[in-house]
């Protein structure tokens, strides 16, 4: 009875501490409500927001019959086990870079409103810096593409990554910036605000049936937007990398707006078992060997490694790049970095 009891009590934990009302539960018992006068509290009153409306979602999809477990069932197992696994890593990462780079920062910021737009800058360019490289280097693809698995677009893809790319991650992001001067309270609020924002836009369907969202689709990366980076379509592949301002996406020629004319095909490129959670969570790395133990010679084998997916040794190369370059070939009146739908 006492480990039933215990095996209850750590269900109920999790669950609050996903839908993360924790803090507004203790709040509410407590009678003090002062601390929403604190970013803290704000950041706390405002973090259930992405977790009841992946519910919200699931609710509209039961209701028009729409729900299926498969659209679901890996990422829920992926955030299990990542919770379980290695939730400590990226606080240590980020504590870590901010320890040994601090001291080298190009100038010195200060938590106020100009300096916060300089840090989203700053950061969207660590963003941009560290997805583009998980996209066209091979190992650092194999951390990336659990997230790029899923065949549909709905918030629980927000919670399917591979167990060590929030760390690879944040190493990258956290070392940018601190060289960049962006001081450590600035760049944890500004860490909040895109965790959100970068959790929302991959809302589905259910829940935003076009994910342009009006004007804003001209301003910032709307879920329409990050639709189109989850795309395996030749004319979609490796774009779309910032997060919220697509400032660098569009200086770095990665911008592109949904088209109409070209539906979203979520998923990747490998053939793959959508079900299998051990093949969207380790599937590449096992491809990744492979490729590398029949590659001739140590160069071709780092070459693996290194190079973007597709890659190959016999110069057959099945890369973004050559993907898109052949598709625009056969088609050259599609245009994939110009106009919107």
């Amino acid at each position: 009875m006492v480990a039933l009891l215990n095996i209850f009590a750590t269900l109920h934990d999790e669950l609050i501490g996903f839908l993360g009302i924790g803090p507004l539960i203790d709040m509410y018992k407590s009678g003090d409500y002062a601390s929403l006068h604190t970013l803290q509290g704000i950041e706390n009153a405002i973090g259930p927001i992405i977790p009841f409306l992946l519910l919200i979602e699931i609710a509209r999809a039961l209701i028009y019959k729409k729900f299926r477990v498969i659209d679901y069932k890996v990422q829920f197992f992926t955030y299990v086990f990542n919770r379980f696994a290695g939730q400590f890593i990226s606080i240590a990462a980020v504590a870590f870079c901010i320890g040994l780079f601090e001291k080298y920062s190009i100038i010195k910021t200060t938590f106020t409103w100009y300096w916060l737009i300089y840090g989203y800058v700053a950061w969207e360019l660590s963003h941009f810096v560290y997805h583009y490289l998980a996209h066209k280097v091979r190992l650092l693809w194999c951390l990336h593409s659990t997230h790029h698995a899923p065949q549909t677009m709905n918030l629980s893809v927000t919670y399917a990554h591979f167990i060590l790319e929030g760390p690879y991650a944040d190493v990258i992001r956290t070392s940018i910036c601190i060289l960049l001067g962006v001081n450590p309270p600035l760049l944890f609020f500004i860490m909040f605000i895109d965790g959100t924002w970068g959790a929302f836009i991959h809302a589905g369907e259910n829940v935003l049936k076009d994910g342009r969202l009006g004007f804003l689709n001209k301003i910032i990366l709307t879920p329409s937007h990050h639709r189109v980076h989850h795309a395996r379509n030749p004319v979609y592949m490796d774009t779309n990398f910032c997060n919220l301002l697509n400032i660098w996406d569009k200086a770095f020629g990665t911008f592109v707006d949904e088209k109409k004319e070209a539906p979203v095909e979520y998923g990747i490129t490998r053939k793959m078992d959508p079900n299998s959670f051990w093949d969207m969570y380790f599937g590449e790395i096992i491809a990744l060997a492979k490729d590398v133990a029949k590659a001739p010679g140590v160069k071709n084998k780092l070459l693996y490694i290194i190079m973007p997916p597709g890659w190959s040794h016999t110069g057959e190369h099945k890369t973004a790049s050559a993907v898109r370059k052949a598709y625009l070939k056969q088609q050259p009146q599609t245009q994939p970095f110009s106009g919107e739908a």
